[in-house]
């Protein structure tokens, strides 16, 4: 199995989670032609999209996915805040957070988070050949714990020592500051979550959605290894990552 970074930051956000037989697509915050190009314009293996909010930059392509006949899976609030085509609403499928859900051979359980959208999610992701991978994007801290993990895919969007130093009171842009400390996880928050968890069955964790101008990729990389002992990755546009578990593996239930 393989993690496809589409998108990941505040420009568009999306990924692919696949193997030969089928694929599910997380979020879909760029535009569809690059949608299309990640997928080779075949759309047969997919099973499903799951959106964890309305926000243009994880929602941006649900009608177009409808449109290909793709199926959209949200929750109430997302979809109240986003406008589908009516003509595809047949496509477009409720969750609820704590509710499994499978798609294809993908089991699903939404978790809430704390964002400044209208009901977002996280997801909690099971398959056969990856053990449980945990998504967790535009939030400021979880308030959940998790067991049996084998992939952590967190959002590290920001520092407190940058930020402060780019977007202090002085600043024009404080009031962007304002908004990003209410509703994205920083470093500081990203690294506590993660020391909060047992991470004794994690084999990688991928840092997702950093900010062009808040963060530090090399810098989070390092503090988020040296916190944890784990193998760390950074995502960026058009990178792959295996994260299949070990062969003759058995997946961690739910």
């Amino acid at each position: 199995m393989e993690l496809q970074v589409i998108g990941t930051g505040s420009k568009g956000n999306a990924y692919i989670l696949r193997n030969e037989d089928e694929a599910i697509l997380i979020e879909c915050g760029v535009n569809i032609s690059k949608i299309k190009r990640a997928l080779d314009f075949d759309y047969s293996k997919v099973v499903g999209c799951i959106v964890t909010h309305e926000h243009n930059d994880h929602a941006r392509s649900i009608n177009d996915l409808l449109k290909l006949g793709v199926n959209i899976y949200a929750t109430e609030g997302t979809y109240q805040a986003y406008s589908v085509n009516t003509a595809y609403r047949h496509r477009a499928f409720i969750i609820k957070p704590k509710r499994v859900f499978s798609i294809g051979n993908f089991k699903i359980i939404p978790f809430d988070v704390k964002h400044d959208a209208q009901e977002p999610v996280g997801f909690l992701i099971n398959h056969k050949e990856t053990g449980k991978v945990l998504f967790m994007t535009d939030t400021i801290y979880c308030k959940y714990k998790f067991e049996g993990l084998k992939t952590v895919i967190i959002e590290a969007n920001y520092s407190d020592e940058i930020i402060n130093r780019r977007m202090g009171p002085d600043s024009e842009k404080f009031f962007l500051r304002n908004r990003i400390l209410k509703s994205h996880m920083s470093l500081e928050n990203c690294i506590g979550f993660l020391r909060a968890n047992d991470l004794s069955t994690v084999d990688k964790i991928i840092l997702i959605h950093l900010s062009d101008s808040n963060s530090h990729e090399k810098l989070f990389k390092q503090k988020v290894q040296e916190s944890t002992g784990k193998l760390v990755e950074v995502a960026n546009n058009g990178l792959t990552f295996n994260i299949s578990q070990y062969e003759g593996a058995t997946a961690n239930q739910f």
